[in-house]
Formats: C-alpha cells, sequence, structure tokens
C-alpha cells in the first residue's frame, strides 16, 4: 500500500503565525528568567515597566489594568506585592479623592529602568532587517493590534492610528505622506509609534475615518 503524506497548511498566514508563536516563546522565556531574579512574576514586572515608561505620570489600579489587558483583582494582587517588596507606592490621587495612584519607588525605577529596554537578542533580530522591511513589518504590526483592539484582545492603544493628531496620507505623493499635529512634522511609515507619550485619543468617530484612511492605502 503507498504511503500518503499528512496534508499540511503552507498558507502565508500559517506560516507567519508559527513565526511569531517562536517569538512570543522566546519572549515569554526570557521575562519569566528575568522576572525571577528579582523574585518578581512577570505581572509584576510588566507593572512595573508600564510605570516607569509613564513617568511622571501615575496611574491607577484600573489603568494599569486597561493598559496590560488585566483584571482589576489580578493587578490589585499584584500592586500589594509590589508594595511589601517596597517597590511600589500607593497615594491618594489628585484625580480622584476616592482612587489612588501607583508610583515606583527609588528601588522600583531601578529595577524597571533595568528591565525596561528590549533585550539584545531581540533588538539584534530586528536590525537584521533592512529599512523597507522594518516599515513594512512596522505597518503589518499597527494593522494586526488594531485588529486585536477591535475584537476585544488589548485595549486601544497610544498608536498614531488612534490619535487625534494623526493625518493619514495628507500628502499620498511625499515619501513622508503622514502629518503629526502634535509634533508639527510629516512622518514616513518607518515613523509609526505604537506608543506615544503625545497620543490624543481620538474620537470613535474620527478613530474610524482615520483608520479608514490609513488602511486603504497601498504601502509605497
Amino acid at each position: 500500500m503507498e504511503a500518503t503524506l499528512p496534508i499540511v497548511d503552507h498558507s502565508v498566514e500559517t506560516r507567519l503565525l508559527a513565526g511569531l508563536s517562536k517569538i512570543a516563546l522566546i519572549l515569554r522565556h526570557q521575562g519569566w528568567t528575568e522576572a525571577g531574579e528579582h523574585g518578581l512574576t512577570p505581572t509584576q514586572s510588566q507593572i512595573l515597566s508600564l510605570l516607569w515608561s509613564r513617568r511622571p505620570t501615575a496611574l491607577g489600579v484600573s489603568e494599569v489594568a486597561g493598559e496590560l489587558a488585566l483584571t482589576k483583582p489580578t493587578v490589585s494582587d499584584s500592586v500589594s506585592a509590589l508594595v511589601r517588596k517596597e517597590l511600589l507606592q500607593k497615594e491618594r490621587s489628585t484625580r480622584d479623592a476616592r482612587a489612588v495612584d501607583l508610583r515606583l519607588t527609588p528601588r522600583g525605577e531601578d529595577i524597571a529602568a533595568g528591565s525596561a529596554g528590549w533585550p539584545e537578542f531581540l533588538t539584534s533580530a530586528v536590525r537584521s532587517l533592512n529599512p523597507r522591511e522594518q516599515a513594512v513589518f512596522l505597518r503589518g504590526l499597527v494593522k494586526m493590534v488594531h485588529s486585536l483592539q477591535q475584537q476585544g484582545y488589548v485595549p486601544v492603544s497610544r498608536m498614531c492610528v488612534n490619535c487625534a493628531s494623526f493625518q493619514p496620507f495628507r500628502d499620498p505623493q511625499s515619501e513622508q505622506p503622514h502629518f503629526c499635529e502634535a509634533l508639527n512634522t510629516t512622518m514616513a511609515d518607518h515613523a509609526l509609534r505604537l506608543d506615544c507619550p503625545e497620543f490624543t485619543a481620538a474620537s470613535g468617530e474620527q478613530r474610524i475615518l482615520t483608520w479608514n484612511t490609513f488602511a486603504a492605502e497601498d504601502f509605497a
């Protein structure tokens, strides 16, 4: 009897997912390793990194939960542990008298700063792409994150296509077709941001219009 080869899905989508899965596995392992060096869980390490990236602005428990797509009880438990470790402190919120703000202690800042940068092996992998490949990849990531937002898997992030200041393809024929009002500058696809400190959330209607304009144009 003649043997038959198993049916294998060779679609581009499957190969992309397989590649992303490998990267996710490496990052998950790296996250456990780095967090374990300081006696932290990956969730605790994520909270420290988020607060460090937003300094000097303080965040509340609900904001942290929203940013990291975690439940409030999960964040509250991790925050309590970080306070006990003297890496985090709670302050009465100046925005809401019923709430508390979370701030890093000096030791918490030291630990967060040490783990905030991307690991060298991943930076090296990104640098192996030429500038055009990096720009195409970044545009693709923006579209993937947007899709995950629409499905409710991640919160609305502080990226250009969600921002009130972003004008996609204001000059379609230019090498830098986009425009940012907040920075008063033109932008190419390689300059798109996924987490911008100048971010101002666009209204729902504006966000839809911005996205439709951005997504309708092919990469140049």
